[in-house]
């Protein structure tokens, strides 16, 4: 069947028309996009230059710096841009593209966050074998199963709308392309799509919560036979992975867990998945846990000394 498709380019709405707000939100996302990527490079460098990279949660941890910054790279050099632009086009393939990456990126970083919560659990209920459940084998496995994951979802979602016909109004009010604004435009029913869009991406964002959350519990619930100092560790690991899952989970749910419409608050929310979350995560995992700092203190030292002991 032939996608009958009239035009050859997207508008994007932005977040705001005002020149003020424009300014405003330049700035700060270009802030935002900068901490993002000193951020998980400085977790990424310190993890891989020192000996907890042999250890499975900074490993995963590794994987999601690199995911964070594969995955607000798709949109925020965009929006970026676009702020200092009047016509904020984009063309039909980049906007495919760009919806392909988002979902590819996104749903690794949401499995990589489930194979840190498992991490937890198992060295909290199962320690005298965490060595060997979590072994670096399983460890890979778990890495190209996130991967795998990502590939069969985004081609999902990425064929549901390749051959959409669009040949009305080609504005999108998103400050990205988003799979319900693309929905809106189309040019013929797309009840059905939509409703697969929810079955896809809906469930999986509220079937993993759900699993991560159940973890979570699991662990409080096994806490309860530790000491004080084993309970006070372990509460400080877990309560980082549970902060990222609320910033990150939280707003993804009420974006594609609901009939497939757009309301004026998506743009917000998607802020909170595509930016907030991930130039928070640098900052969660670094300044709540003492091995991460003791790495990056190891790390940078090094690196400082030596330059110093080489001029």
């Amino acid at each position: 069947m032939e996608c009958q498709r009239n035009i050859s380019e997207f508008f994007l709405l932005g977040l705001s028309s005002k020149q003020s707000i424009q300014v405003f939100c330049f700035m700060f996302f270009a802030f935002c996009y900068l901490a993002i990527l000193c951020g998980n490079l400085l977790i990424l460098i310190s993890i891989r230059g020192s000996s907890l990279f042999n250890q499975p949660m900074y490993y995963f941890l590794s994987h999601l710096s690199s995911m964070d910054i594969c995955y607000t790279s798709c949109v925020t050099p965009k929006l970026i841009g676009d702020l200092l632009v009047q016509r904020k086009g984009i063309s039909y393939e980049s906007c495919m593209l760009q919806v392909f990456a988002m979902h590819f990126f996104g749903i690794i970083e949401v499995l990589i966050l489930t194979a840190m919560a498992f991490d937890r659990c198992v060295a909290i209920c199962r320690p005298l074998h965490y060595m060997v459940i979590m072994s670096r084998t399983r460890c890979h496995v778990l890495i190209w199963a996130s991967w795998a994951g990502g590939a069969a979802h985004s081609f999902s979602q990425f064929s549901l709308l390749i051959c959409l016909p669009f040949c009305g109004p080609n504005e999108i009010d998103h400050y990205y392309c988003d799979i319900f604004p693309l929905l809106k435009l189309a040019c013929t029913d797309t009840y059905i799509t939509g409703v697969l869009v929810v079955a896809n991406s809906g469930l999986i964002a509220l079937v993993t919560f759900v699993l991560l959350f159940g973890s979570y519990v699991v662990i409080l619930l096994t806490l309860r036979n530790h000491s004080a100092e084993g309970r006070r560790k372990a509460l400080s690991t877990c309560g980082s992975h549970i902060t990222v899952v609320i910033l990150f989970f939280g707003p993804s749910i009420f974006a594609y867990l609901r009939p497939p419409t757009t309301f004026p608050e998506d743009k917000i929310f998607a802020l909170f998945y595509t930016i907030i979350a991930p130039m928070f995560n640098p900052l969660i995992y670094t300044l709540r846990n003492t091995e991460m700092k003791k790495a990056m203190k190891k790390v940078w030292c090094q690196k400082i000394f030596s330059e110093e002991k080489h001029n």
